[in-house]
């Protein structure tokens, strides 16, 4: 179908008024039933990265600032699925669960009855594209300040054909114009109402998506095409389940950063960092990066403290002793680690267990005793893996299949603790410049690695941060200097600091 772009009674005015709405409203559309993935419940109640898809959708849409309101439109029969989901995750901007229709189009029509009159803005998204961004959200509320319809696609990177009923080629269009449309679609409310409005008196109605029913009905107006992205797939049959599994698994979130030292300063003073792997590295840098925006930072090492993670009346030990000299733990940090390279073969059974015990039991270990004082104050987890977590390497198989462990662990922890309050989250720092590093793959140019420093910043930064259940990845591009790190606290403040914790 092509759009007449020629002047007609449909056609916008030369001198419009402002578009002025009144709110925005995203509509989750979630009418499917899991048909074609052989389920006996809607696919979009499967779960995925731990929670259902529906509840990864609306996650979005609620913490977008451009979204005033959501309203879900749920199959028949699960209204109430929906309406737990929503109650459980504390959903604050979703205002109504309704039941949807029997098609597309029928759903659409009932969402703007539950909207209701006023001009707004109308976002219609499928419930089972979870991985929508918030880029796409933010282009799509902006670009109705000059459109009246938005839609979201992405080029297509295979050839389309166009077959008969006999499954015979009739024609192939040319790839540089073909697009492949996603959600969500936007509209300035009046706009939709009426090409829905004129569709009503058209007895051969039907169409697979609302744009298409805007380019149909009012063919003056410009629809206005954003990109969307590869990975705002939409969960159709059994692959796309597995497809979406990794890319959340997969997906690296960035941590705010505060503006000076001030504001970190405002963050961190009075609170209680205990550090397993302190010593020396990322976990060195991070206890000196605390303690100069006044945090009171325990660090405990095997070669400092005498302190082995895999060993539970150590950890015990050491987080009682942080305890009893603030009367709060606010975060434990993980940088244990031990690196030794080697075919797994030829490895001596002594070393295989130090890998594992170090690298996993321990941060197990450290989990578990640490969260009766998280929970007191609602703090945070955090641990590190490496960008070998997504593909195991030759001659550090033990090493790149514990760092794979922790990424899992810590978002199985992040769900599981999500109801105390505890946050989870794991560094993923490109190669820095560590002595394990040194040690394990000798001098390297110094250019080409990252700074601990830098990866000890971006620590911090994630630690004073809502986030939960996340991979951070740390990374420069080639020839980058690493990230600045804002104005330390001064060697005064920074010894007062030190003096306050004892």
């Amino acid at each position: 179908m092509t759009q007449d772009h020629t002047t007609g009674p449909d056609a916008a005015p030369e001198n419009p008024a402002p578009w002025r709405p009144s709110r925005t409203v995203a509509v989750v559309l979630a009418g499917g039933t899991g048909t074609r993935l052989g389920l006996g419940i809607p696919k979009q109640l499967l779960k995925i990265a731990g929670k259902p898809i529906i509840e990864h959708t609306l996650a979005v849409f609620e913490a977008a600032p451009e979204i005033d309101e959501i309203i879900v439109l749920m199959a028949t029969g699960h209204v109430d699925d929906a309406r737990q989901i929503v109650d459980k995750a504390g959903f604050r901007k979703v205002t109504k669960v309704i039941e949807g229709g029997d098609t597309r189009n029928a759903t659409t029509r009932i969402a703007l009855d539950a909207v209701g009159e006023g001009d707004c803005n109308i976002l219609f998204h499928d419930a089972v594209r979870p991985l929508v961004s918030n880029r796409i959200v933010r282009e799509c509320v902006n670009a109705l300040w000059t459109y009246s319809a938005v839609d979201v696609a992405i080029p297509s990177a295979d050839t389309i054909i166009q077959v008969d009923e006999d499954d015979c080629i009739t024609d192939i269009p040319v790839r540089s114009s073909l697009r492949r449309g996603q959600t969500p679609q936007a509209f300035r409310s009046g706009t939709i109402r009426e090409a829905y409005r004129r569709a009503e008196g058209d007895p051969n109605f039907a169409a697979t998506d609302d744009c298409g029913v805007v380019l149909r009905y009012l063919p003056g107006t410009p629809i206005k095409v954003i990109d969307g992205s590869d990975e705002n797939i939409k969960v159709t049959h059994p692959v796309d389940v597995h497809l979406a599994d990794k890319l959340f698994q997969l997906a690296a979130a960035q941590a705010p950063r505060l503006a000076d030292h001030r504001s970190y300063r405002e963050e961190l003073t009075g609170r209680t960092i205990v550090i397993f792997g302190g010593s020396y590295g990322i976990g060195h840098d991070l206890a000196e990066l605390a303690r100069g925006f006044g945090a009171q930072v325990f660090p405990f090492s095997r070669s400092s403290t005498g302190t082995h993670v895999e060993r539970p009346e150590d950890v015990e030990a050491a987080l009682k002793t942080a305890f009893e000299a603030t009367g709060r733990i606010d975060h434990v940090v993980v940088t244990a680690g031990i690196l030794e390279k080697g075919a797994l073969t030829e490895m001596d059974e002594e070393t295989m267990d130090r890998v594992l015990q170090v690298n996993f039991v321990g941060p197990v270990i450290v989990a578990r005793q640490a969260l009766p004082y998280l929970q007191q104050t609602r703090g945070q987890l955090l641990l590190y893996t490496s960008s070998s977590y997504t593909r195991g390497r030759a001659r550090y198989a033990l090493y790149s299949s514990t760092k794979a462990a922790l990424v899992n662990l810590t978002q199985a922890l992040a769900d599981e603790w999500a109801e105390l309050g505890v946050r989870v989250n794991c560094v993923n720092p490109e190669r820095t410049a560590t002595p394990m590093r040194t040690r394990a793959f000798g001098e390297e140019p110094e250019h080409t690695l990252l700074s601990a420093e830098a990866v000890a910043q971006a620590s911090l930064d994630v630690l004073i941060s809502a986030l939960t259940g996340q991979v951070i990845d740390v990374r420069r591009a080639p020839g980058e200097a690493p990230p600045a790190v804002p104005a330390q606290a001064t060697p005064a403040e920074a010894g007062a600091a030190a003096a306050a914790v004892g």
